[in-house]
């Protein structure tokens, strides 16, 4: 009995062998079960020492370092396949090469090389895998990312498309059909706020911070192009999603699971669908393709590695990485490969489709650093302080509309304020004739301030359109129009503020000064804003003339707006505002140099 008393220790206390009946085994025979496993691990532990010890021994001094830098989706892909890498058997030569993989954003490492943005320190990789070509081609066209070499190849791709929850698909389906990026463009333009936008919410990614949020503005705004909308377009479009866009795909998909009337959809990469699906549910949330293609993340290999033997290994990586062995990891982590072919992650099952989409080519990198640009300009904030002229002449028919003209540029002016975002800061002025006392034309409406901020309880733009709802002309006032706007210059100048674009906006017939007790002249206004204005802080003047016939009346605005920088514009009818409004929110796009933007006749 004390001999299976020491069998059961050695077993941890646990037998899982049963005798058969009546037979009986002597005690040492079940010693050798248990020392003969501990010497075969004990074997295998030795040969696996031993293949350690001889590669390091081959290795000798010859040991070369390699930092891998990856985008973090692909990040876990290539650690595999670097694990892999580094058990070959030494080279020949004995020059080995031991590769270790870390993740940082994309957006991070190209801030860092080019000294833009929030970088998040110096970045010292000697192969750099982003997430899309488009990051090497913005750093290549910065002075600073000049020396960044061209990619040496691409190790995978994930197409971008659009993401929705399963239970709206349908819902979506019925809104604007086959799935496109023609539709998605008309549910996020600002321009027609009673059509799909209605119905849908669009949440686009930022396109400064995500490849997948760019591939896809510059996806859409191609398509845009080619249907022959024009830039007024476009910008209504990119106004829109900058303001609802969100920082990173975690954020679009926790936003997208939130309960609203309108059904939401998303931009993501197909992997990162597959990721986030993976560790939800299969198929919670499924991805449309659009119909005209899409641009896919590719995945560049940038070898950044300045000595040249760490640049031999480089290649040498990169050439595994594009071996069978590195493909089938590829795929295990729902990406495709270059050739589009995808793994048994690319499935229904998880919301995927597993033909490949069709392909849209990425823009050359001008294209792609101006639609950058252009969006960096619109999400700046905007600071505008609106000058509405209540003189007895806009008691006069409105052209096109029924009414007065007063009533046309209340109503001109409740509709433009709906294209505004919460944040940008608007006050009113009203200006006549000794408004506020003998001498002063002008009198403050609603103060300057964000348009999503409270007033007594009530938002801004909601106190503004009630204030434009209720004005009227002033039956015998003159217009007092050049003091009102230097009034209004100097008090934008005072509080000039360089995050934003600082805009007066002036609504009026287009009489200059019909001021009988005196005030500045038509020349001296002119005299006082060029001599002003400056271009490093600029504040510029943009003004919507209703009614203007005067021909003197209209080279006057035309001379005031170009001395700002500006524009001046002269709508035949309520149909134009609109796109007056888009256009004068579409010079983000220059200022401040816009001294070539066309005075509107």
């Amino acid at each position: 009995m004390g001999g299976r008393h020491r069998t059961d220790e050695l077993e941890g206390g646990y037998n899982p062998y049963h005798e058969p009946s009546g037979r009986r085994r002597s005690g040492r025979g079940k010693v050798l079960v248990p020392l003969a496993g501990a010497v075969a691990l004990a074997v295998l532990l030795g040969v696996a020492a031993y293949v350690i010890m001889s590669r390091d021994k081959a290795c000798g001094e010859g040991k070369i370092a390699l930092k891998v830098v990856a985008s973090p989706d692909i990040e876990p892909a290539i650690s595999k396949i670097a694990a892999g890498f580094n058990k070959r058997p030494a080279p020949a030569d004995g020059t080995c090469v031991e590769v270790t993989v870390a993740e940082s954003d994309p957006a991070g490492v190209t801030n860092s090389i080019a000294g833009t943005g929030a970088t998040t320190g110096k970045f010292d990789g000697d192969v750099w895998i982003p997430d899309s070509s488009l990051w090497v081609a913005k750093l290549r066209a910065n002075p600073k990312g000049e020396g960044v070499p061209a990619p040496v190849g691409s190790i995978a791709r994930s197409p971008v498309v659009l993401a929705a929850p399963k239970p709206v698909v349908e819902k979506l389906r019925s809104a604007f059909g086959e799935p496109s990026w023609s539709g998605l463009m008309s549910a996020a333009n600002a321009a027609t706020p009673e059509g799909l936008g209605r119905k849908i919410r669009v949440l686009p990614l930022d396109p400064t911070l995500n490849a997948a949020g760019l591939s896809a503005l510059l996806a859409g705004s191609g398509v845009l192009q080619a249907s022959g909308a024009g830039e007024d377009q476009l910008v209504g479009v990119l106004r829109q999603l900058s303001e609802n866009a969100v920082n990173s795909p975690a954020n679009m998909f926790a936003t997208m699971a939130k309960q609203s009337a309108r059904a939401p959809i998303g931009i993501a990469s197909e992997q990162g669908i597959w990721a986030y699906n993976a560790k939800s549910k299969p198929g919670e949330v499924v991805a449309l393709y659009p119909a005209e293609g899409t641009i896919s993340l590719d995945y560049p290999v940038v070898v950044t590695a300045k000595d040249q033997a760490k640049r031999q290994a480089a290649q040498q990586f990169a050439a595994a990485l594009t071996g069978a062995d590195a493909k089938k990891i590829i795929r295990e982590f729902g990406f495709r490969t270059p050739d589009g072919k995808g793994g048994s992650a690319i499935s229904q099952a998880n919301g995927l489709n597993s033909a490949a989409p069709r392909v849209m080519k990425i823009p050359e990198a001008a294209t792609v650093v101006r639609l950058s640009q252009a969006w960096s300009r619109l999400k700046l904030g905007g600071r505008l302080l609106a000058l509405l002229d209540i003189s007895g002449t806009m008691a006069l028919p409105a052209v096109g509309a029924p009414g007065d003209r007063m009533r046309l540029i209340a109503q001109t002016a409740i509709e433009g304020l709906k294209l505004f975002p919460d944040k940008t800061e608007i006050g009113t002025w009203v200006f006549s004739t000794n408004l506020n006392g003998k001498g002063v034309d002008y009198r403050e409406a609603v103060p300057v301030g964000p348009v999503g901020g409270k007033l007594n309880g009530v938002t801004r733009r909601e106190v503004i359109s009630r204030s434009l709802a209720q004005i009227k002309a002033k039956p015998t006032g003159d217009t007092g129009l050049n003091d009102s706007l230097a009034a209004a210059y100097d008090k934008m100048k005072a509080e000039y503020e360089a995050d934003k674009i600082n805009t007066i906006l002036v609504f009026t017939d287009g009489v200059g000064n019909d001021d009988p007790e005196g005030g500045l002249s038509n020349s001296a206004i002119l005299k006082k804003l060029r001599q002003e204005f400056d271009e490093t802080q600029p504040i510029s003047v943009i003004i919507i003339a209703l009614g203007a016939d005067d021909a003197a009346g209209r080279r006057q605005m035309q001379a005031i707006a170009k001395a700002t920088q500006g524009q001046a514009f002269f709508p035949n009818n309520a149909l134009e505002i609109r796109k007056v409004f888009l256009e004068g929110i579409s010079r983000r796009l220059c200022a401040p140099n816009c001294n070539g933007s066309t005075q509107q006749q």
